[in-house]
């Protein structure tokens, strides 16, 4: 059985799409039947298979987007498409690669499924507005009718799709590596590191430094709310608009960026357009609360045991919600974040869940393969 990943989203960063495959090509390397490729663009040099089994396809970088290649040709990724014959293709974008994938499937009559990581209607309203929103929703409903199956990794956006008459749309969440991302990480002296006094309640955000993630609004209520809250912005600078009361660093490695985060009182992430929110899970398995906005999918992972949702939009919330969350006890809050990240979006149970997902399109051999190696995977 040979599984294909195709995607635009494989940054050298690390990005969700990235971790989601990366966490996928480990588990799948322990199940002796099934093979698992990822094609993704690469800086430079003819597509070729790497030790880490993806294939490259020769791409050039997106201004203003740190990390996002685009393919110099679909021919490139649709050649390595037919040469490795998969049983099961999925595409981690709603770009050129789709319609490569969806060419090669009419071809080679391979099940082909959308997993749709990223909200494009609503980043084209938020960049250009409802007419840009409103074309991007007729762009997806004609692009995702072609696939077999489409997987969304938050009931918001299920939803989303069904009102596109995406009628395939099923819900499948992400997971987080919970050995990666664990309190044991915490650090007592970063604050000292930071240069910062030891009863400073520091918070943190990490993610890309892009507008539909609001970060204006998370300054604009750190600004408001002055010290002894400080923040700790992971993943780019903020140039002349840093505030006294706010930090930042570039993009960290995983390891890294785990001490980090496990080393914060609690994370506070302003976007209200995320599909799913991996950072936020992410900080919940390092045993800390969040503070987020009720909309897309974050209000999914955060209920009022772990952390705080305030209104979106809106930065005077935003700062009301981070003082109220001290008026809390911080350390059982972050307990029941550990305890919901590890008890319903482990990997080692989402993956399974995947391949019955990838059951449901595949003919009856394939199925009960599929269906074999997910039972197995739950052990």
């Amino acid at each position: 059985m040979h599984i294909v990943d195709i995607t635009m989203f494989y940054p050298v960063e690390s990005g969700g799409v990235r971790t989601y495959l990366s966490a996928k090509s480990n588990w799948l390397a322990r199940r002796r039947r099934i093979e698992h490729t990822v094609i993704a663009p690469r800086a430079s040099g003819p597509a070729r298979p790497d030790d880490d089994g993806v294939i490259g396809v020769p791409s050039i970088a997106i201004p203003g987007a740190p990390g996002v290649r685009v393919p110099l040709s679909t021919g490139f990724a649709e050649r390595a498409l037919r040469r490795l014959q998969p049983d099961l293709i999925e595409v981690g974008d709603p770009y050129q690669f789709a319609w490569a994938a969806l060419r090669v499937k009419r071809s080679l009559q391979v099940p082909t499924v959308a997993f749709y990581h990223t909200d494009l209607s609503r980043i084209m309203q938020q960049r250009f507005g409802n007419a840009a929103s409103a074309a991007a929703n007729s762009y997806l409903r004609n692009l995702y009718r072609h696939f077999d199956l489409v997987l969304a990794p938050s009931r918001n956006a299920v939803e989303r799709l069904h009102r596109l008459g995406v009628s395939q749309a099923r819900y499948q969440p992400l997971g987080v590596d919970t050995s990666v991302f664990h309190p044991r990480l915490r650090d007592p002296g970063l604050r000292e590191q930071l240069g910062l006094p030891a009863n400073t309640r520091l918070l943190v955000y990490a993610g890309r430094f892009t507008r539909e993630k609001k970060l204006p609004l998370l300054v604009e209520a750190m600004e408001h709310i002055g010290a002894p809250y400080h923040l700790l912005m992971v993943g780019g600078s903020l140039g002349k608009r840093q505030p006294a009361n706010v930090s930042c660093l570039p993009f960290q490695p995983t390891r890294e960026l785990a001490r980090l985060v496990a080393s914060c009182d609690a994370l506070v992430h302003p976007g209200d357009g995320e599909t799913f929110g991996l950072i936020v899970l992410e900080a919940m398995a390092s045993g800390i609360p969040v503070v987020g906005t009720r909309g897309g999918g974050v209000p999914e992972l955060v209920d009022d045991n772990c952390g705080i949702l305030v209104e979106a939009g809106c930065s005077t919330a935003l700062a009301r919600g981070i003082r109220s969350l001290y008026h809390r006890d911080l350390a059982a809050m972050g307990a029941a974040a550990r305890k919901r990240a590890c008890d319903l979006y482990e990997w080692r149970m989402i993956m399974p869940q995947l391949l019955h997902q990838y059951s449901s399109v595949l003919g009856a051999g394939r199925r009960d393969l599929m269906e074999e190696e997910a039972s197995d995977g739950w052990h």
